[in-house]
């Protein structure tokens, strides 16, 4: 697979601009099976008012980004994860939605709301699917998702070769540095993609970071870059979860000793 990130800065409440933005960097972007793009690439992030975010939101069936996104793949015969402002009737959902070229595959909710998202946005209600599609099978996770290794680990068990990480991350370097580490206890590929830039005082760290089943970081882009950078990946690495002849990280699991974590 060849897969990595457009690390950008969309426009707040502004789809045209956002569109006319991310199309140039998407013609741009080298020849690729898979790209990954920032949290909330429809709308930007922080907004003034949940009314605000509610008018910057888009349908799944109704969606001006997404079909630049099914544009894209159908030209090129790839896919692309992305962040997406998801409204469904009165709700909104902080999701990821994975686009190839026969149009949308599904979509991820957010499940760990950041701070003033909890004012804005409903918990993700659709657990943490993988897809499997004709280039691997693909999770998706948002941003503060980063902190919790239940989701991350969910999405080994049932096969993610690669996790895309759709991000907006304002905490300097904690998801960065966390990333690598999910990689490896999982043994697959992670491409966190991050954006740039500020908005109403928060701003935007950037270091998209793409990290490799050894733990290994392949990759960390600029704190304030606008990047499109591509990586080859072996997902036989992925697949294979041994770390010593004898030590299998699926099968060396003791699941009747983890009762504890549904009631603590």
């Amino acid at each position: 697979m060849k897969a990595g990130f457009v690390q950008f800065t969309p426009e707040l409440c502004n789809l045209d601009v956002t569109i006319n933005r991310l199309a140039k960097l998407l013609k741009e972007a080298p020849p690729t099976d898979l790209l990954v793009l920032p949290e909330l690439s429809n709308s930007g992030y922080n907004f003034p008012t949940r009314n605000d975010a509610f008018d910057a939101a888009e349908e799944l069936g109704n969606s001006r980004f997404i079909t630049l996104l099914h544009d894209h793949c159908r030209r090129t015969n790839s896919y692309v994860a992305s962040g997406f402002n998801e409204r469904e009737g009165f709700k909104l959902f902080n999701s990821a939605v994975l686009v190839g070229p026969g149009g949308l595959i599904g979509t991820y909710r957010k499940i760990h709301l950041f701070y003033n998202e909890k004012d804005i946005f409903s918990a993700g209600d659709v657990g943490v699917p993988v897809f499997e599609t004709p280039i691997g099978k693909i999770a998706m996770l948002v941003c503060f998702d980063w902190m919790f290794p239940e989701v991350w680990r969910i999405a080994m068990l049932k096969g993610a070769d690669i996790v895309c990480h759709c991000s907006a991350l304002v905490l300097p370097g904690f998801a960065q540095r966390s990333v690598p580490i999910h990689a490896l206890i999982n043994h697959f590929y992670v491409i966190t993609a991050n954006r740039t830039g500020s908005e109403h005082g928060l701003t935007f760290t950037g270091m998209s970071t793409v990290a490799d089943p050894n733990g290994e970081v392949v990759y960390q882009a600029g704190a304030e870059t606008t990047e499109c950078q591509i990586f080859d990946f072996d997902l036989e690495k992925s697949r294979k979860k041994l770390m010593t002849p004898r030590n299998d990280i699926v099968a060396d699991r003791r699941p009747e000793m983890y009762h504890e974590l549904l009631t603590l």
